[in-house]
């Protein structure tokens, strides 16, 4: 269990914002789709229009790469591609796992993957050094990223956090936010390093955390925890949206319509029948048990299902909660300055409701 609890902490490090060094050193270049015809049955019995009919049909190769070991959080995609979905859309996909130190933002504007996933701010921030992201649905309606601490403690709100440790990683946008919004000027700020260690010993302390994962591995080590969500601090991104480039929307705007059109239908089936795709999922990842994939389906289907998306369907954006993020981003001073949003998302690929 140490082993799956360190795991799980280390990919909250990764969600760190994107640094101008990082970005600037990039260089775009073509997006790697590929297409090959498939060929009509030998033998010449299909009619003709037939024939011709399946000499059109192209499979096209593609590729998305995901911000950590596979796990429930990307069911939908693993339900798509095993319950054959991408397949019926035309692709030929390969879901490639992100990990610590991995960037699916740099992987995808290099040409090197078609889709990535990541938070709504690092498509803001890649935006703002010259990187064309553009997002086309966005899995979590609300994000479960949230300030972990021990259950009992007399914290109700955010400003209950001063005088107390909080580990947490070095400037990512969140805890700026939550920071300037709730004078939390008395907070001892300690680095996140992936560890528990020093949380679980200090009753007191609080830690970043994915409500779909540290409370469920404290648990076991017998620490019941509470949280704060951070999207209830008035900071609220999307979260694990799924993101592809100018380049790819502009020269192959089908194949990104098969994709998004496939994902939310994995999304919308994994969503009653996740056990499922969990034991497929754990193919793909072994280390995690299916007792802690069973909770974070569960703890995670509200931020997936609910909100806009009860109503609107899995995936949907707007145009007032990208330009929300986008100012307070420039109020914080993350963002130098205001960024046109129409270009930084796009909703012309969900199927309308």
């Amino acid at each position: 269990m140490k082993h799956l609890l360190n795991k799980s902490a280390i990919r909250r490090s990764a969600h760190r914002m994107i640094t101008v060094t990082a970005l600037c050193s990039l260089v775009l270049a073509g997006c790697g789709t590929s297409a090959s015809t498939e060929k009509p049955a030998a033998g010449g019995a299909a009619p003709a229009a037939e024939q011709a009919k399946t000499a059109e049909k192209k499979v096209v190769a593609v590729t998305q790469v995901t911000n950590w070991f596979a796990q429930p959080e990307h069911g939908g995609q693993y339900a798509a591609l095993k319950k054959g979905f991408y397949k019926d859309a035309g692709l030929d996909m390969t879901i490639q796992p992100g990990g610590p130190g991995i960037s699916a933002t740099q992987i995808v504007a290099s040409g090197k993957a078609d889709f990535g996933m990541g938070q709504g701010d690092e498509i803001l921030f890649a935006r703002q050094n010259g990187i064309p992201l553009v997002a086309v649905m966005a899995i979590f309606q609300k994000n479960p990223q949230a300030l972990l601490f021990h259950k009992g403690q007399a914290i109700k709100g955010f400003s209950d956090l001063n005088g107390r440790k909080v580990y947490v990683g070095s400037g990512v946008a969140y805890w700026e936010y939550i920071k300037k919004a709730y004078k939390l000027d008395k907070v001892e700020e300690l680095k996140y390093t992936g560890q528990l260690a020093n949380f679980i010993s200090d009753p007191t302390s609080v830690t970043q955390s994915y409500v779909t994962s540290e409370p469920f591995a404290l648990k076991q080590q017998g620490v019941e925890t509470d949280y704060l969500l951070n999207a209830d601090s008035g900071y609220s991104p999307y979260g694990n949206v799924l993101f592809t480039t100018e380049k790819m929307i502009k020269e192959h705007p089908e194949v990104v319509k098969a994709y998004v059109e496939a994902t939310i239908k994995g999304w919308d089936y994994y969503k009653d029948n996740y056990q499922e795709i969990n034991e497929f999922i754990k193919e793909k990842n072994p280390d995690t048990p299916l007792d802690k994939m069973e909770f974070s389906a569960k703890a995670m289907s509200p931020f997936v299902y609910g909100d806009d998306a009860a109503t609107k369907g899995v995936g949907y954006m707007t145009k007032n909660r990208w330009e929300s993020l986008m100012k307070q981003l420039v109020e914080i001073g993350l963002l130098k300055s205001e960024i046109d949003v129409t270009k930084v998302f796009n909703t012309d690929f969900i199927p309308k409701k």
